[in-house]
């Protein structure tokens, strides 16, 4: 494998590493732009930018949308818009069971993992909490950079049947084990000593467990990866490392957005299904002096959300005629019932951006008697109506704590992004577009 990809692999597990929730991944892809120099806006104070500036948000510290103004008048926008969440545990708010000698941790579980995936791992928490000086609070992520809890199977002899079939109980077999019943309250010890804080400032969190592993390139020609979280921070990595290397066309304003919530539904202030995108492509239209409902015929929108590869034991299971492998490229999302955006329009433009950047494409949909997945693309598609395509990165175990993608891929993805954010298109009529 070339020493160029391998990089960029290394790279984006060291991003992945980094993020263990939401809310480190928005730290994370905050500090690159604050590297590039972009400036940060509040969102509870008016717009002001300027032609040529680089600028961005954060929402809740879980989603973040960055954007480059064109130095030229504004005529349109290309937007991509990926996800920060991935799905977990979630810790409830009284987390600490003691029973059987043992204190174990409260979970509920957040989105749709394979349950199993979990057992028998080291994991351990991180997350945001509020910390309280007064009357004012403060919001700060934090992370337990250690193991330190783990959810135990049960043994073979307790249950003879488990390689037969087993149905896990979230509310009995998913607890993870912390420590002793007399650990009570280290926990929360360790977060306050994690940020440097007294205890009693801790107001409040929003804590989830992650899996410890460290992501791995394998395969004979080191063609893979393995990590936890590939669903979706490879496509948030991917989407801003090209938004930060492409050059903008002449009038095109870059957008590039990860978004919190899409494994629950989005319908949060910080998921794609509130109108976050819309406000801030008006806030920024208005400060320029434009209207924005004249922009959006000109405006493309790429949800990016990692595919289901065929599966190497269960080709079965795939749509022969649209199976994606990994390392074949960036694939395109289809679905007659709109859980993906894609149409004509959105692939014919698509498909010709990764022609021109000499990306392969491939496209997915599922088996006619199996009901799929779905993602961001049309919920978005809702507040902000604009041709929209859903891409994303074939990989194999989607939702399980350990996933596997490809190596080339993710450099398919940059490539195929960095000419996206480069281009743009122009509304000449409802039925056709110019592609700069």
């Amino acid at each position: 494998m070339h020493k160029g990809y391998l990089d960029e692999a290394e790279s984006l597990l060291s991003f992945i590493s980094a993020s263990p929730t939401q809310f480190h991944a928005v730290d994370c892809m905050e500090a690159l732009l604050l590297e590039d120099g972009f400036t940060e806006l509040s969102l509870s104070e008016p717009f002001s930018v300027s032609p040529g500036g680089k600028y961005y948000v954060t929402k809740n510290r879980s989603s973040i949308l960055a954007f480059r103004v064109p130095t030229e008048p504004l005529r349109g926008c290309m937007i991509c818009a990926a996800h920060t969440d991935s799905p977990t545990f979630r810790l409830k708010p009284d987390f600490e069971l003691k029973s059987s000698g043992y204190l174990r941790l409260s979970t509920e579980r957040y989105g749709g993992m394979i349950l199993s995936s979990w057992l028998d791992r080291p994991l351990s928490v991180a997350g945001r909490v509020m910390l309280r000086d007064g009357e004012q609070f403060t919001s700060r992520s934090v992370s337990i950079d250690r193991d330190l809890v783990i959810i135990p199977n049960v043994a073979i002899h307790f249950n003879r049947k488990i390689n037969e079939g087993y149905a896990y109980n979230p509310a009995t077999d998913m607890l993870p084990l912390a420590g002793m019943a007399e650990d009570g309250g280290m926990l929360r010890a360790q977060l306050a000593e994690a940020l440097g804080v007294d205890v009693d400032s801790i107001a409040a969190a929003d804590l989830s467990l992650y899996d410890r592993s460290r992501g791995s390139i394998l395969g004979l020609n080191r063609e893979f990866f393995t990590s936890p979280r590939i669903d979706n921070l490879e496509c948030s990595y991917a989407s801003l490392r090209a938004f930060l290397d492409a050059e903008p066309a002449d009038g095109i304003m870059t957008v590039c957005a990860s978004f919190d919530n899409e494994e629950v539904g989005s319908m949060t202030k910080q998921g794609a299904d509130s109108p976050i995108l819309f406000d801030l492509l008006l806030r920024i239209a208005d400060s320029l002096g434009r209207d924005l409902s004249e922009l959006l015929p000109s405006t493309f929108l790429v949800s990016a959300d990692n595919a289901h590869a065929i599966h190497p034991n269960h080709p079965e299971l795939s749509d022969a005629a649209h199976a994606p492998i990994i390392n074949g490229g960036v694939v395109i999302k289809h679905n007659a019932s709109q859980r993906y955006a894609t149409d004509a329009t959105s692939e014919a433009i698509f498909s010709e951006i990764c022609r021109r950047a000499s990306v392969p494409i491939q496209h997915f949909a599922n088996r006619s008697d199996m009901p799929g997945g779905s993602t961001l693309g049309s919920i978005a598609n809702s507040h902000l109506p604009v041709n929209t395509v859903d891409i994303g990165l074939a990989q194999l175990a989607m939702h399980s704590a350990c996933e596997t993608a490809g190596v080339l891929d993710l450099t398919y993805m940059i490539s195929a992004m960095r000419a996206f954010f480069s281009s743009g298109i122009l509304a000449k009529s409802d039925r056709e577009w110019h592609l700069i």
